[in-house]
C-alpha cells in the first residue's frame, strides 16, 4: 500500500508546552480561582503541586511562540483532571477548568490557526482516573455498576486508595490512581472513538498518544486511525513509543512516535562522556555510553532503514520532554553539548520538537524537575536560544532540510559530516552539516563529485574552507573549531 502522512508535518517545528508551567494569563480572564493558594511560581516544581499556569497564558504568548519559529505545538493533557500533569482523566469533553475551560481552548485554538500554528493534543486512552465517572460509579456501586465491564476488575472489594489490600482491578504500572480501560469491551473502544472524532471536528490537528503500546487489542489503533483520517485526511496521529515502531508504522496507524531513539544516539554524540547517567538510566533510551562519529553514523543509517520515507518525514524528533531530565542537566550544564545536539535536530529528517525552556537553556533532573516554569528572560541563556532561532530559521528557509535526502559524507573520530539535499522544479538544493564534538580542531577533505553544486558559503557556524576542483574531481576541506559545527550552503 502506498503510505501517506500529513504533509505539514514534515515542514512543522513543534514546541512542547506542559501547561500548568508555561505561563499565567495576565488579563483578568477567569472567573473563578481568583484567590486560590498556587505553589510559588519560581519554586522548584513538586509531584502534586499546581503552579497555576493556563491556556490564556499560552495566548498571551504566541507572539514569542511564532517569533522563535514555531509552527506546531504538542500540549500534555489539557482536559480536566486531580493532577498538575493531567494524565488523571476526569472528563474527556472537558478542557480543566484551572486552564480555563473548553472556552479558553476555542480562543487559542482559533488564534494558533490565525497564526497557521497546528495544534496537536495528548491522548491519554490506556487509562483514566480514579475520579473518571464511569470507574467512579464501580467505586460507589460495586458489581452493581452498569461499567464494571468498562474496566479490569479482578475482584472485590476495591481498594483504590489503600496499599494495604489488593486493588483488584488493572492499573497502569500498578498505580492505583490509573486504572486500565478493557478495550475489548466494544463500548470503551467506542467511546474512545468518539472522543478522538469530537476534538478533530472541535479543530485540533492530531494526537499524541500516550503508551499506545500497552493496547493490545486487535485492530484498535487501525479503527482510531481511520475515524480520524475520515474527519481529517492531514491530522497528525504520533504515539509515545521509545523503540523499534515497525509494528505501528506500517501506514494503518500511526504517522510517527515520539522518536527516542534519535535522541539516545544525538546525545551520547554530542555530549560524551559529559551525559550524567542518573539522570538517564531509569528511562528508556539510551543516550550513553558516549558515541564516536563513525558509531553515531551507523546508528543514524540503522534508524533511518528502519521505517518507509514517507514516515520518516512525519516522526517527531526530540532531545528531551516531560518525562526525560532536561538536556541542559543531562549534559552536566555543558553548553556546547546542547547547542550540538540541537544542529542535529534541526537538521535531521522528521519534524524537531523543542521542550518548552530547552531554547533557553532551562535546567531540570527527572521527573518533577523538569517541569519547572519558564523562565524569566533575565534568566535565558541567550547563545542557546541565538541558536535556536537561527537553526529554526534555517530549516524553514532550505526545504532540503526538511524533505530532501540525507546522506552521511565523513565519520571519523569525533567528526560527523553529512548533506541534505532535494532536487525540485526550482534546481537542485544542497546543504552541508558538520559536527565536531571533539575537544581538539578537526578536518577533513571530502570528495564532493557526487554533488550537483559545491556548497562552500558559511550558513552558520564557524568553519575554515578550502575548495579544490580539478577536471571532475571536486573536494572540499573543512577544518571545524572543537565543539561546534556548522551549515554550508551554495553561494548565491
Amino acid at each position: 500500500m502506498q503510505i501517506q502522512t500529513p504533509d505539514w508535518v514534515k515542514h512543522a517545528v513543534f514546541y512542547q508546552i506542559f501547561p500548568d508551567r508555561f505561563a499565567k494569563s495576565k488579563q483578568p480572564r477567569k472567573k473563578l480561582f481568583h484567590n486560590v493558594t498556587w505553589e510559588d511560581w519560581e519554586a522548584m516544581p513538586t509531584l502534586q503541586g499546581y503552579k497555576g499556569g493556563d491556556l490564556w497564558g499560552i495566548l498571551e504568548q504566541l507572539d514569542y511562540i511564532e517569533s522563535l519559529g514555531i509552527n506546531a505545538i504538542y500540549f500534555t493533557p489539557i482536559f480536566q483532571s486531580a493532577s498538575n500533569h493531567r494524565y488523571h482523566t476526569h472528563d474527556y469533553y472537558q478542557v480543566d477548568p484551572i486552564l480555563g475551560g473548553n472556552r479558553a481552548f476555542k480562543e487559542l485554538l482559533d488564534a494558533a490557526h490565525a497564526r497557521n500554528i497546528k495544534i496537536v493534543l495528548d491522548g491519554v486512552f490506556n487509562h483514566s482516573s480514579r475520579g473518571f465517572f464511569f470507574f467512579h460509579d464501580v467505586l460507589e456501586n460495586g458489581p452493581y455498576s452498569p461499567w464494571v465491564n468498562w474496566f479490569k476488575i479482578e475482584n472485590w472489594p476495591l481498594a483504590p486508595y489503600t496499599g494495604d489490600a489488593p486493588a483488584n482491578y488493572g492499573s497502569w504500572a500498578g498505580n492505583r490512581a490509573l486504572p486500565e480501560f478493557n478495550h475489548d469491551n466494544p463500548e470503551v473502544r467506542e467511546y474512545i472513538m468518539e472522543i478522538a472524532e469530537y476534538w478533530i471536528e472541535f479543530g485540533i490537528d492530531g494526537w499524541r498518544l500516550d503508551v499506545p503500546f500497552e493496547i493490545k487489542t486487535p485492530g484498535f489503533w487501525q479503527e482510531f486511525h481511520d475515524r480520524v483520517k475520515v474527519i481529517n485526511p492531514e491530522a497528525y496521529i504520533v504515539g509515545e513509543v521509545w523503540g523499534d515502531s515497525r509494528e505501528w508504522l506500517d501506514g494503518t496507524q500511526f504517522d510517527g512516535v515520539m522518536n527516542y531513539l534519535f535522541a539516545g544516539a544525538a546525545i551520547a554524540f554530542a555530549a560524551g562522556d559529559r551525559v550524567v547517567l542518573e539522570q538517564v538510566q531509569s528511562r528508556d533510551y539510551k543516550p550513553y555510553p558516549p558515541l564516536f562519529a563513525t558509531e553515531y553514523a551507523a546508528k543514524i543509517e540503522e534508524l533511518l532503514e528502519l521505517y518507509p520515507w514517507e514516515i520518516q518525514l512525519t516522526q517527531l524528533n526530540l532531545l528531551a520532554s516531560h518525562d526525560t531530565a532536561r538536556l541542559m542537566t543531562i549534559a552536566g550544564g555543558d553548553k556546547d553539548s546542547v547547542i550540538l545536539a540541537t544542529l542535529l535536530l534541526l537538521t535531521f529528517p522528521g519534524a524537531p520538537s523543542v521542550y518548552y525552556g530547552d531554547e533557553v537553556g532551562l535546567p531540570g533532573g527527572i521527573d518533577p524537575d523538569c517541569r519547572r516554569v519558564f523562565p524569566l528572560e533575565l534568566n535565558w541563556d541567550k547563545d542557546i536560544f541565538d541558536t535556536h532561532r537561527q537553526l529554526i530559521a534555517i530549516r524553514h528557509q532550505y526545504p532540503c532540510l526538511r524533505i530532501g535526502d540525507y546522506k552521511t559524507l565523513y565519520a571519523q573520530g569525533e567528526l560527523y559530516i553529512f548533506a541534505r539535499s532535494l532536487k525540485n522544479e526550482q534546481g537542485n538544493e544542497e546543504l552541508i552539516i558538520a559536527v565536531n564534538a571533539g575537544t581538539v580542531s578537526a578536518k577533513a577533505n571530502l570528495d564532493v563529485a557526487e554533488l550537483d553544486s559545491l556548497p562552500n558559503k558559511l550558513l552558520y557556524g564557524n568553519a575554515k574552507i578550502e575548495e579544490n576542483e580539478k577536471g571532475k574531481t571536486k573536494t572540499l576541506s573543512l577544518d571545524v573549531a572543537p565543539r561546534s559545527g556548522c551549515i554550508l550552503g551554495v553561494a548565491k
